[in-house]
């Protein structure tokens, strides 16, 4: 069993972390420890992230979703500015979330990795009652 939240977290975010740390490096000049610290990961992750070792084909889909490419340097702007507290964050990534899943975009990651029966509608909470 692998619900569709269990993908959220084990590709998702991971993604979504690694276009905000390439931001934060490359756009505001943050060092890969400095990163980390942002993010409350390791500079390990943040060394996987950068020279993509680790979920290559699945960060090369979920990177090119303009709303998570979006987000993630609205994301690294506001960190680095410090404008955004961990609440923000949380809540701003849910409805990332959100919004990802209404777009189709965790059902086809789903289908991808995941056997599921045709008819499945887990993925797109918009078409439950």
């Amino acid at each position: 069993m692998h619900p569709p939240c269990e993908l959220v977290v084990k590709y998702v975010l991971p993604a979504f972390r690694s276009l905000i740390a390439k931001e934060l490096i490359e756009t505001h000049d943050f060092s890969q420890v400095a990163a980390a610290k942002k993010l409350r990961i390791t500079q390990a992750a943040i060394s996987h992230y950068l020279y993509s070792k680790r979920g290559n084909k699945q960060m090369k889909l979920l990177e090119s979703v303009p709303l998570i490419r979006s987000s993630a340097r609205e994301f690294a702007e506001k960190i680095a500015g410090e404008k955004m507290s961990q609440e923000e964050a949380m809540l701003k990534f849910c409805e990332i979330c959100m919004a990802l899943r209404r777009q189709e975009v965790i059902c086809k990651l789903h289908r991808e990795l995941v056997t599921l029966p045709p008819a499945c509608d887990l993925c797109s909470p918009s078409q439950r009652p």
